[in-house]
């Protein structure tokens, strides 16, 4: 399990949880989950989105295999009617969590290791995986390095909206079969306020939308 940034680099990783053990359960013993839940993360106070007067508060982005909370946003279930609240919201993290798709991508990419499954024991495999990564890391920290890690064009081109406009070669590089797997989407009760903060960036992303698709049409 890892945490990316925008930049195209992991902000965390926990590497060697046993298979056994359900997606849920290894966020939940992880030191990231743990440091979310007690304040230890020094995140910035919460703060009004544009145009409104309601505190919010920063988030991280998941998917469907983790549980809403406070601090981590995941899409709605289920099917949303084309121009719903919901659909757009789902949209807008989609389109986020493209980047997420992108760094792992890249790194199974550039280190091939990732192309199939790693037949080492499970403390060598950490080892590997963990080295690769902090390789990555300083690989796209200075724009020298990451111009020949990751030359123009391999990361995905997104619309404003968050669609693919154009592939990022390391996709005919993966080709979709490389060992790092997606994990399971498992159905999970959210607290209210959790709930209500999703609504809160729903609406916002709804609003947001209907504006920048009105500046479109007069384009």
């Amino acid at each position: 399990m890892a945490l990316v940034s925008s930049d195209y680099r992991f902000m965390y990783a926990d590497i060697g949880s046993q298979g056994r053990i359900s997606d849920g359960g290894v966020f939940r013993n992880s030191s990231l989950w743990q440091k979310m839940n007690s304040d230890g993360l020094n995140l910035p106070m919460p703060s009004p989105l544009p145009g409104s007067n309601k505190d919010t508060p920063y988030v991280f982005l998941g998917d469907g295999a983790f549980a809403l909370d406070t601090n981590l946003m995941k899409p709605y279930p289920g099917k949303h009617t084309s121009g719903s609240p919901q659909r757009i919201f789902n949209q807008t993290l989609s389109g986020s969590r493209v980047v997420v798709e992108n760094v792992f991508g890249i790194l199974a990419a550039r280190f091939r290791i990732f192309k199939k499954p790693i037949s080492l024991a499970p403390e060598k495999v950490s080892i590997i995986t963990m080295t690769c990564i902090l390789l990555h890391n300083f690989l796209r920290r200075s724009e020298t390095s990451a111009s020949i890690y990751t030359p123009p064009g391999t990361i995905d081109s997104c619309d404003n909206f968050g669609s693919i406009t154009q592939p990022g070669s390391w996709r005919n590089e993966v080709v979709g079969n490389y060992a790092l797997r997606p994990l399971n989407q498992i159905p999970r009760r959210s607290s209210l306020n959790a709930t209500q903060i999703r609504e809160e960036f729903t609406s916002y992303f709804f609003n947001n939308r209907q504006y920048m698709v009105s500046q479109q049409s007069r384009l």
